[in-house]
């Protein structure tokens, strides 16, 4: 089964076995609601360490504060600093026309419109209005590519190639 990071556990909260999330998926509000349930991996491991279900959930800003059925305190939840949370395959929602999952996109070579090799997308940001897309290059520094319709014309996910139009100041 495949799985799908949506959080890491960055601390603890408290002493009743809340824990602090930074989350990485755009559907926090699905994702992290009492009842749901993630799976947790430890730091670089592809096996679930064990399945837990939301008991509660409160959100400030982009930080997400979860307590888990049947851990209670700070002694349950201390060793999973650090631990990932994620979701499995099932529970990928089906995106719209033009929307993409993050490592859909992430790995796929970039072209220009001359059908000209720029480089691989290594890493998505989300600054603000709109995410932006870098591209390691040989010998070259990083691009940086937001994806707006004015630069980014095709994502064929299929043959894993992204085309781009490289507006005026965008390479550097």
């Amino acid at each position: 089964m495949q799985y799908y990071k949506v959080g890491t556990i960055v601390n603890t909260h408290g002493i009743h076995g809340e824990v602090k999330v930074m989350v990485i998926t755009d559907f926090a509000e699905d994702r992290f609601q009492v009842g749901k349930k993630l799976f947790l991996f430890a730091p670089q491991n592809e096996t679930p360490v064990k399945t837990l279900e939301i008991a509660q959930v409160r959100q400030q800003k982009q930080v997400y504060f979860l307590r888990f059925v049947g851990l209670d305190s700070i002694n349950d939840v201390e060793r999973y600093k650090k631990f990932e949370l994620k979701v499995s395959e099932d529970d990928r929602k089906v995106l719209g026309h033009d929307e993409f999952y993050y490592n859909d996109i992430i790995g796929l070579s970039v072209y220009d419109e001359q059908n000209q090799l720029l480089g691989k997308i290594t890493e998505i940001l989300s600054p603000g209005a709109n995410d932006v897309w870098v591209v390691k290059r040989s010998g070259k520094k990083d691009l940086l590519l937001p994806y707006i319709h004015q630069v980014v014309k095709d994502v064929d996910l299929a043959h894993g190639r992204v085309t781009v139009d490289l507006l005026e100041g965008l390479e550097s």
